[in-house]
């Protein structure tokens, strides 16, 4: 008879209770041959319950008594896992943030096949490609898509911001400060996203016209009060940006200083703008720096509108469009207000 090392009442009902609910099937059998052991059954009473070899048991007898349950685990079955080493994490990360061209590839962007291979040819790391592609997001590495910018760097950049801000900063009754641009409204639609049925077959078909026809807005939005000051026109040049200066004029008569936030689109600089301003020297308008509409707020109102009203739109005529979004520019102030998104078409909020 086989004798297995003693144990105490606790120790004997947890291998009791792991018996009942094992992780794997081999480790239960293991646990109940340990425990008719001890019972008094002989090595090969054992063997016939659980169909066991003799040899097999008098083994897990045997690592029980050196090791107790964690001799009963036995060896990790499949192929061993890799272990990637801290050298390796810091060459791959260095390798992310150079690009493939700048070390003599074809290839403009990494691909795991392309890193996996340079980490062999630069430090000698054979890894396989599914290797690195598992790898990469428990770095945090991402599969992302690139934004484009302009090589451009406006010199003034610092004195324009500067002076913006002073004029956000003096905004008051007397001082009145206006975000300004001008907007296009195209009779051919806008196509984006839409709440659908799952399926090819339910794509959303936005009929387009023939021929494209356009209208274009001018706006002035005020920068603490949120209102809105519009005019449209048929073309986009001076005419609409004069349009629009006049409309400033008669909304705020009563401020002594208005300044205009705008961008650098030649309508706002031609002669006839410049002659009209010598004759009204209580405007100023303030010029954002080059390539930075995010500082121009009336930008998120023509998103705004767009998002509502003219994508995916299915006007049959332009006059039709603009009817909508002159309901749009109705209802939308003052700007940023929660109601346009469910704003019925033939009533105000």
């Amino acid at each position: 008879m086989l004798i297995v090392r003693r144990t105490t009442p606790n120790y004997r009902r947890r291998l009791q209770k792991l018996a009942q609910r094992p992780p794997t099937r081999e480790l239960g059998r293991r646990i109940l041959a340990v425990l008719r052991l001890m019972d008094g059954y002989g090595v090969t009473e054992v063997a016939q319950m659980l169909e066991a070899a003799r040899s097999s048991i008098y083994r897990w007898a045997q690592r029980y008594n050196e090791f107790g349950i964690k001799g009963l685990l036995g060896a990790q079955r499949g192929r061993r896992q890799r272990t990637v080493s801290q050298e390796l994490v810091r060459e791959l990360l260095a390798l992310i943030e150079v690009s493939p061209q700048s070390l003599g590839y074809l290839r403009s962007t990494w691909s795991s096949q392309l890193m996996a291979l340079a980490l062999k040819a630069r430090h000698g790391f054979d890894i396989h490609p599914s290797t690195v592609r598992r790898l990469l997001p428990k770095l945090n590495i991402v599969w992302r898509r690139a934004r484009p910018t302009l090589n451009c760097r406006d010199p003034r950049k610092a004195d324009k911001l500067a002076a913006i801000y002073e004029a956000i900063e003096h905004c008051d009754v007397d001082t009145a400060v206006l975000y300004v641009d001008e907007a296009d409204v195209d009779l051919l639609p806008r196509i984006g996203f839409g709440w659908r049925r799952r399926g090819a077959d339910q794509q959303s078909a936005i009929v387009t016209p023939g021929q494209n026809e356009k209208h274009y807005l001018a706006g002035a939005l005020h920068a603490s009060t949120g209102q809105l000051v519009w005019v449209e026109h048929f073309y986009k040049n001076t005419r609409l940006f004069i349009k629009l200066l006049n409309a400033v004029r008669r909304a705020y008569r009563r401020a002594t200083r208005i300044v205009l936030i705008l961008d650098n689109y030649i309508i706002h600089k031609t002669k006839a703008v410049q002659r009209w301003l010598a004759e009204n020297p209580k405007f100023e308008l303030r010029f954002q720096p080059v390539y930075h509409p995010w500082v121009n707020r009336i930008e998120r109102l023509w998103k705004a509108m767009h998002d509502t009203v003219t994508r995916n739109h299915q006007c049959r005529t332009l006059t039709e469009l603009c009817q909508h979004v002159e309901r749009f520019l109705d209802v939308v102030q003052p700007f940023p207000g929660n109601g346009h998104g469910v704003a019925e078409l033939g009533s105000a909020i």
